[in-house]
């Protein structure tokens, strides 16, 4: 049974960081590429930031300088490193595993970001 889930998600200030984590099982994680998108109230889902199985990275303009995507791949876990956060960055933060054939989601975390 294929699983994502992540973690790491909650209620931080404008300016602040939250570190999100998305833990995979029953894949073969190596073969996968991954991504974190997000969803605000009454918007589409969106990309946010994806990591090829060979580390090549690609970021949504709204996050370049401030997100950073990692992956560890011993761990069959990947991240997502989010400083200088908005109130614009409030939403549900989805994990995406992507090979050729098949695609996997996570539940979603939320994030909010308010003062």
């Amino acid at each position: 049974q294929v699983q994502l889930v992540e973690s790491g998600g909650g209620l931080a200030q404008p300016g602040g960081s939250l570190r999100l984590s998305c833990a995979a099982s029953g894949i073969i994680y190596t073969q996968y590429d991954m991504g974190w998108y997000r969803q605000a109230p009454g918007s589409q889902r969106e990309l946010v930031a994806s990591i090829t199985r060979g580390g090549r990275r690609n970021y949504a303009d709204s996050v370049k300088g401030r997100f950073t995507i990692s992956r560890d791949n011993a761990k069959n876990t990947v991240y997502l490193q989010m400083n200088r956060l908005k109130v614009e960055d409030t939403a549900v933060y989805y994990c995406k595993a992507d090979a050729l054939y098949r695609s996997y989601w996570g539940q979603g975390t939320q994030v909010t970001v308010s003062s």
